[in-house]
Order: structure tokens, then C-alpha cells, then sequence
């Protein structure tokens, strides 16, 4: 018997030295030491051997399959890592070849006027406020000193949801609803960036959708001369620091008294071309001083705290900054337009 599990070993150890691949090895473990191999055939015959000899023969059995695993598993480690080497080697990326550009994005033009003009007026000391831009009328309109039925709703018609439920149709309700949390109590300092909706034909300079932000300053011992000093260092910084603005009486419910803001032309500095309409002057944005009523109907005492508030479409901003003759470019998300402002 042990001269049978010798010769079993040296021919078991032949053959896994002889086998080509996985399976090939496979089948000899399975050959030698399955449960129907020949090793499980001496362990079987064990039985009549004498107690003297089993203990040896048990010895040696296990000598045997031990070194006949041993030799598989070697084998097989071998085989793995031929596998992996072959894998490597046709995988194998080649660094001489040039590589694929990385397209990265950038800012949308509108986002990135909003963000140049929100990072201006926070250093400015102002903080950025938010509303809902689904909207109560008595927010868009009557804490706005614009009651039911002024006619200066008008110009503001809007998508209505429910007789007292709007879409809001600038952001001024945000100014509102500020002013509310402050319970009277001043200095209030903020801007309102956000969308707002009205119902208008689209065309090269109107959309049924465009964002706005607006600006609000209460405390006491606020002037005209404040709101002015503040339009210019945005003029400047906007458009240019030799750039000027000038304010035109108008009229506006929330505000009195109220203007437009002109700023000097850009392009022509002043002496007229085709971008001011030969007047030398563009228009930016409406402002003014608050009504008292707005700010008695927030809480605030009119006779002790007075405030400046305006109001600008970022869409025109960017429209006049980089020369953009459409403002249905910003919401068509044209490639072939976004492309032109990766400096934006």
C-alpha cells in the first residue's frame, strides 16, 4: 500500500506539472483527491490493516494529498497570474497617444451677471432675500400701495392662479414680507434676486418669464442722495468706472418721489450711436424713495425711518453688457450661444 500511494503521488504530480490550464487542472484534483479518487479508496482500506499499521498509513495518506494540493494549488497560482499578466498586457492604455479633452462647462451668462451683481452689492453690506414666487395678492400688490383696482396693476398683469394667487410679477413681495419680519424695527439692507412672471408676448425684449432683482434700504436718516451714490458705484462697476448715471422723475406705486436711472452709453461714451438711440444715455432701472405707506403698512413709523428701493431686469444687464440682440437667446439653451461666454 505505501509503495501504491507513492507511485499515486509521482503520477499525480506529473500530471499537474503536464496540465495546460485551469480546467485541465481541475479535472486531476477531482481525479486524486475526490471522493472517488484513489486516495479515498486506500483511506477506505484502512480497516484491515492492524492497529499498529494505521497509524503510519494515516501518516503517510495524508503526506501524499497534502503534497499532491500543495502542487494544484501552486499550479493554479501560476496560471492566475498568467491570466492577469495576458489581461494587463492587452489592456495596457498608451500614454504616447494624445489625450481626449476634458469639455468643461461654464456659467450661463444670466446666472453670471446675477452672480456679479449679487457679490457687488454684498460687499456693499447688503443681504440676499427670497421669496415664494407662487404669491398672495395682498404681498404682490396691496402691501405695495398698489390696492384693488389702482390702475397701475396694469402693467404688471400677471398668471393668476386663484382670485387672491398669482404668480409674482416682480420681487418686490419679498421686500414686503422682509420688512414684516423686522416688526418695525430698522436697518433693513437687502436684495431680491429671483424670477417673476407676467403675461406678455415674447419677443426680442420681453419674455412671459425673466428674473429680476431688487434692492432695500431702511433705516433712519435715508436720502436721495444715498440711492444715488449707490447707482453710481454699481453704474461704474457694471459698466466701467467712467461710466455716469442721471435720474429721470417717473412714477412707481411703492415708491415717492420715483426715477428712472439712465446710465452714459458705453459704447459711444455719450455722443450717440446706435446702442443709446443717439441720445447718449441708456436706461437700467426704476428706483426711488419708499412710500410711507408701504412702510407704515410693514409696521415701520414713516416719520423715523425712511428707505430707497430699486429694481433692475439682469436680463438687460447682460443684454447691454455683451451685446446680446434677443433675450429669448437666454432660455433657448443654444450651444452654439452659450459657447461665447466662457469668460462670463
Amino acid at each position: 500500500m505505501q509503495e501504491q500511494l507513492k507511485t499515486l503521488q509521482a503520477e499525480a504530480l506529473e500530471k499537474v506539472n503536464q496540465a495546460e490550464d485551469l480546467k485541465g487542472l481541475n479535472d486531476i484534483r477531482v481525479a486524486y483527491l475526490g471522493k472517488k479518487g484513489p486516495i479515498t479508496e486506500v483511506l477506505r482500506g484502512m480497516g484491515k490493516l492492524s492497529a499498529e499499521e494505521r497509524p503510519v498509513m494515516g501518516a503517510l495518506v495524508n503526506e501524499v494529498r497534502e503534497a499532491i494540493a500543495t502542487a494544484i494549488t501552486e499550479k493554479q497560482e501560476n496560471f492566475e497570474k498568467e491570466v492577469i499578466e495576458k489581461k494587463l498586457a492587452s489592456e495596457t492604455i498608451d500614454v504616447t497617444l494624445p489625450g481626449r479633452p476634458v469639455k468643461i462647462g461654464n456659467h450661463h451668462p444670466l446666472t453670471a451677471v446675477v452672480e456679479e451683481i449679487e457679490d457687488l452689492f454684498l460687499g456693499m453690506g447688503y443681504q440676499i432675500a427670497e421669496g415664494p414666487e407662487v404669491e398672495t395678492d395682498y404681498y404682490n400688490f396691496e402691501a405695495l400701495n398698489l390696492p384693488k383696482g389702482h390702475p397701475a396693476r396694469d402693467m404688471q398683469d400677471s398668471f393668476y392662479i386663484t382670485d387672491e394667487v398669482l404668480m409674482r410679477t416682480h420681487t418686490s413681495p419679498v421686500q414686503a414680507r422682509t420688512l414684516e419680519k423686522f416688526k418695525g424695527q430698522g436697518p433693513v439692507k437687502i436684495i431680491c434676486p429671483g424670477k417673476v412672471y407676467r403675461r406678455d408676448d415674447d419677443d426680442a425684449t420681453h419674455s412671459h418669464q425673466f428674473t429680476q432683482i431688487e434692492g432695500l434700504v431702511v433705516d433712519e436718516n435715508v436720502h436721495m442722495s444715498d440711492l444715488k451714490g449707490t447707482l453710481e458705484v454699481f453704474a461704474k462697476k457694471m459698466f466701467g468706472e467712467e461710466r455716469e448715471i442721471r435720474l429721470r422723475p417717473s412714477f412707481f406705486p411703492f415708491t415717492e418721489p420715483s426715477v428712472e436711472v439712465d446710465v452714459s452709453c458705453f459704447k459711444c461714451g455719450g455722443k450717440g450711436c446706435n446702442v443709446c438711440k443717439k441720445t447718449g444715455w441708456i436706461e437700467i432701472l426704476g428706483a426711488g424713495m419708499v412710500h410711507p405707506n408701504v412702510l407704515e403698512m410693514a409696521g415701520f413709523d414713516s416719520k423715523k425711518y425712511s428707505g430707497f428701493a430699486f429694481g433692475m431686469g439682469p436680463e438687460r444687464i447682460a443684454m447691454l453688457k455683451y451685446g446680446i440682440d434677443d433675450i429669448r437667446h437666454f432660455y433657448t439653451d443654444d450651444i452654439r450661444f452659450l459657447k461665447q461666454f466662457k469668460r462670463a
